[in-house]
Parts: structure tokens; sequence; C-alpha cells
């Protein structure tokens, strides 16, 4: 009987082995070979063109002294500050308005999630029509309340909350279906008591539904925080960059040095400060966000 029970436990072994060996194979050849690779660069001068050299960190050496790369660190910082909050906040809020069952709500749901799935090309194409000076929407909406709208896209101070804007738009529909999930498990038993005892609207939301849906949040911060790191469509279909690198964002410039430039060993460098500054801010954003869910 054990010898029948070891030959099955064996033939489960190698089975298990056998449909762990494809996405294995997968990982180490699509994701950890080029993650090496990209190790080995960073420590050349590798251009694509010709031959290359050996020179240590002389590439991690280089960025601390690249004027450009903090202009692109604190373009990137300032997205940050502006997508993450709206995110959260647009994304809560329309989740909080169809919380409900009906079919004026369902049919919302399907129209703001259709952003997520269409192309970054679709959409800036749709936000460039917006934001044009002259005959866009937005200015003319401005325009009915006397407001002399600005030329979005070509003035520096403006053409990031433009990006901003676009982003939110085009991504909020995926976190608003996180937070309805979130929403439908709060239990409604407190929120009655809560009512019972003389809470508010807003008492309720801040001191029951708040908490509740504290760990869908913690996903939402964690994955807006991670987009706006490596925010690069927008700003490529829309500004290049522009107007004077006010849109410049770090994965913005690594892809210029590396296919713009062909700074292969430089750009992988630069792909891993800006790694290690994701893993960074993922790390306290758990750390903060668990301390709450704790209280």
């Amino acid at each position: 009987m054990s010898a029948a029970v070891s030959a099955t436990r064996r033939q489960q072994t190698i089975s298990a082995w056998i449909f762990l060996a494809v996405p294995v194979a997968l990982f180490a050849v699509f994701l950890l070979l080029p993650v090496l690779m990209a190790i080995g660069l960073s420590l050349t001068d590798y251009a694509v063109i010709g031959d290359f050299e050996w020179v240590g960190v002389d590439n991690y050496a280089r960025i601390v002294d690249d004027p450009i790369f903090w202009v692109a660190v604190r373009n990137t910082a300032l997205y940050t500050v502006l997508y993450v909050p709206a995110g959260v906040v647009v994304a809560l809020g329309t989740a909080l308005l169809l919380n409900r069952s009906s079919r004026v709500s369902r049919v919302f749901r399907t129209l703001f999630y259709i952003p997520v799935v269409s192309s970054t090309v679709a959409t800036a194409a749709i936000w460039f029509w917006l934001l044009n000076p002259q005959y866009g929407l937005l200015n003319a909406v401005l325009g009915w309340f006397g407001i002399n709208g600005p030329a979005w896209l070509y003035e520096s101070r403006w053409a990031m909350i433009a990006i901003v804007m676009m982003s939110v738009w085009a991504g909020f529909g995926a976190n608003m279906i996180i937070y309805l999930g979130a929403l439908q498990g709060v239990p409604g038993e407190l929120v009655d008591a809560a009512r019972v005892d003389g809470a508010g609207a807003f008492r309720v939301f801040w001191h029951v539904t708040l908490p509740a849906i504290s760990r869908a949040t913690f996903l939402i911060l964690t994955l807006l925080l991670i987009a706006a790191f490596q925010v690069f469509d927008q700003a490529y279909v829309l500004t290049k960059g522009g107007p004077g690198n006010s849109t410049l964002t770090l994965v913005y410039y690594i892809y210029d040095r590396g296919f713009g430039r062909l700074e292969m060993g430089y750009a992988s460098a630069l792909s891993f400060v800006l790694f290690l500054a994701i893993l960074v801010f993922s790390v306290i954003n758990a750390r903060v966000t668990g301390r709450e869910n704790d209280r």
C-alpha cells in the first residue's frame, strides 16, 4: 500500500513540475534573462552601433550630475502628486454614485470603463481636440463663464495638468470597478447601526465605509503610484516631453536616451534607478497604509 502511495505521489510531483515548466521557462526567458542582460548593459557604454566597453558604475555616477535627469524627476514627482490623489478621489466618488443595482447605473459603469480598454493613441486624439486652445471643447465651456482658457498643451505651466486630466479620465474606470466590489462588501448592519446612533451621511462614510474599503484603497494607491512613475504614453503622444521639457518624465527620458540617442548602457542604468524608486515608494506606501489598517 505504501509503495502505491509513494508511486502516486511521485507521479503527482512529476506532473506538477511539468505543468510548472512552461510558466517558469517563460518567466526565465522573457523576464529574468532580460533583467540580467539590462544589469550587464548598465555597466557598459553599449550604444547599439559599434563595440562597447566595460565602464563599471560610471553610468550611475553620471546620473547624479545629469541636469535633465533631475528635470525628469521633478516632472514625474509633480505628475505623481497631482495624479494619484485625483485618481483615488474620482474613482471613489464615481463608485459611490454608481453603487446601486439599477439599469442606469450599469450603463454608466460600462461607459466609464470604455476608456480603460481604449488605446492611448485614440484617447490622446480625443484630448488633443478637447484641449485645442482655439476650437477645443474645454476652452469653449470655460468661455461660457467668461474665462479665457489657456493653451493647455503649449504652455509649460498647464501642459502637465492637461496630461494629468487625460490620465485620470482614461484610467479611473478600472479603479472604479475595484471600489464598487469593495463597497458591496461593506456590512450593511454597521451602516444601519451608525445611522441609528445619529450619524449623518458624511460620518457614516468617514467612520464606516472608508475603513471598510481600506484594503481596496491600498491596492489602488499602489497601482496608481506605480503607473505614475511609469507614465510615458500620454507625454509621448500629446507633447513629446515639451514644451521646454515641462512634461519630460523619467520613462520618456529613458526612452529618449535608449532609442533616440542609442545610449543603451546609460538608459539601462536609468531604468534600474527608476525601479529602485518605485520599490522604495511602494514599500513606504505599504507601511503607511498597513499602519492605518491596523488601527
